[in-house]
């Protein structure tokens, strides 16, 4: 399954609250982003990778410089989906309409090159395409008061059916790119690029994977991550 991936890197990461944005944190004797990268670099499928920055990025021409290939750039955009949709265009110079794209947060460092070989198995012949994906085992509270930190409990929601969004996400490049114009064109912005797609009316695929590919929002987050990578045998992660 031959494909191209694209990193959206433009994000501030204002609940990270820290001196550089969470994507550039150290972990380990890297960072967070190399870790997100460093599966794709390894497999010989990787036909290319598209990284979105933002225009006063300091922190990334350096990481660039150690990458063992070569990565293209794109400008960042105001949401994600402005960043996602820059990359794609810059791919479009060279990759056919029908080439698989895999979006991959950037600060998701504990990818697997396991879940990359289940994408790849499970979308490779798929009409649309897919997400990683983790269903849901906790008992779900909706709040009364949405966006505060101490609030009560409206009601119990059921979780039979609901699943967690993670990343890779994989769609084609001619069907995202379209996907994402058509939305932000009805000044829609979607949260990722399978509800783009579901906008579009079609139905992309869950792949479950690994419910430790955490993506990396506060503090906390980072030391988890870290505990996770260092459980980890040479060559499992990323």
């Amino acid at each position: 399954m031959r494909y191209f991936v694209v990193i959206p890197a433009a994000g501030s990461g204002r609940r990270f609250a820290a001196a550089v944005p969470k994507q550039y944190a150290e972990l380990g004797s890297s960072t967070v982003i190399e870790h997100a990268l460093a599966p794709f670099e390894a497999d010989a499928d990787c036909a290319g990778i598209v990284v979105a920055v933002s225009a006063d990025d300091t922190w990334w021409p350096a990481i660039a410089a150690r990458r063992g290939r070569l990565i293209e750039t794109a400008p960042g955009g105001e949401q994600r989906a402005h960043s996602v949709r820059n990359a794609l265009r810059v791919l479009a110079d060279r990759a056919r309409d029908d080439d698989w794209i895999m979006v991959h947060d950037a600060a998701r460092p504990c990818f697997t090159g396991t879940d990359l070989q289940a994408l790849k198995r499970e979308l490779a012949a798929h009409p649309v395409g897919g997400l990683l994906a983790v269903p849901l085992a906790d008992t779900l509270k909706r709040a009364l008061e949405p966006g505060v930190r101490a609030t009560h409990v409206d009601e119990t929601v059921d979780r039979n059916g609901l699943w967690r969004a993670t990343t890779p996400q994989v769609f084609r490049l001619g069907v995202l790119l379209r996907a994402l114009d058509a939305a932000l064109g009805a000044q829609r912005v979607p949260t990722d690029e399978a509800q783009a797609i579901e906008w579009s009316g079609q139905r992309p695929q869950l792949v479950a994977g690994r419910a430790d590919n955490i993506k990396v929002t506060t503090a906390d987050d980072l030391a988890l991550a870290a505990a996770i990578l260092a459980t980890r045998q040479p060559g499992e992660g990323s």
